[in-house]
């Protein structure tokens, strides 16, 4: 898995500030970023941050470009409906001999991972066969879900709360959740206070919101 983090909102905290400063002062729009310290920055963003007034950091947005990821974690990234996406075409780009992503409870089992490398290349050879008497859109349908794929995501900072929240959770997902603390990694170094708070609920908060599917962690934290 690679992911990078290739453009982002110029100064995004200042801006959430700005943004954040308009909410509560009557200064004119041209004074709204004068004798703006980083002092007064962080202290703007911790008073949204503490008051749940999160609407102003949607003016700052983040793009990732993520690769050596399944599409089965496509799949589960475009469940986060506030964000962009572009992704290599299965239509467009031929998948022979394609790459494939091991879960690492498969990798780890000698028995499983034999099993899964055959049929992986079972796969990888009728989709060749078929690619080559059928539309590259229509051979794709035998893609296994492990197939590798890359692609750019678009994401402002309140929908990256909500990713994280979700994904950053113990019960996530594996993958994505590797993906998430990959990208919490790539806006921290250019927006550290944005994303100081970020984590897990139940590390982060002291609250589970899986109810009775928690992994159990609160628990142990709330002791």
């Amino acid at each position: 898995m690679k992911v990078k983090l290739i453009s982002y909102t110029p100064d995004p905290e200042v801006t959430v500030a700005v943004a954040a400063r308009r909410c509560y002062s009557d200064l004119e729009s041209g004074e709204l970023s004068s004798k703006l310290s980083e002092t007064e920055v962080r202290r703007l963003i911790a008073i949204i941050i503490k008051a749940g007034h999160l609407s102003p950091t949607e003016h700052v947005s983040f793009t990732f470009a993520i690769e050596g990821v399944s599409r089965s974690l496509s799949h589960q990234l475009v469940r986060h409906r506030i964000a962009s996406y572009s992704q290599q075409s299965q239509r467009y780009v031929k998948e022979g001999g394609f790459k494939y992503v091991i879960p690492p409870t498969i990798a780890c089992n000698p028995k499983a991972a034999e099993l899964y490398h055959e049929e992986i290349a079972r796969l990888r050879e009728a989709y060749s066969r078929l690619a080559e008497i059928v539309p590259k859109e229509d051979a794709r349908y035998i893609l296994p879900n492990a197939c590798e794929t890359k692609l750019v995501m678009t994401m402002n900072c309140r929908s990256l709360y909500n990713f994280f929240e979700r994904r950053l959770c113990t019960r996530a997902q594996w993958e994505i959740r590797r993906l998430a603390q990959e990208m919490l990694v790539c806006v921290k170094g250019v927006a550290p206070n944005l994303f100081s708070w970020v984590g897990s609920p139940c590390e982060m908060r002291g609250y589970c919101p899986e109810g009775e599917m928690t992994c159990g962690k609160i628990n142990s934290i709330n002791k």
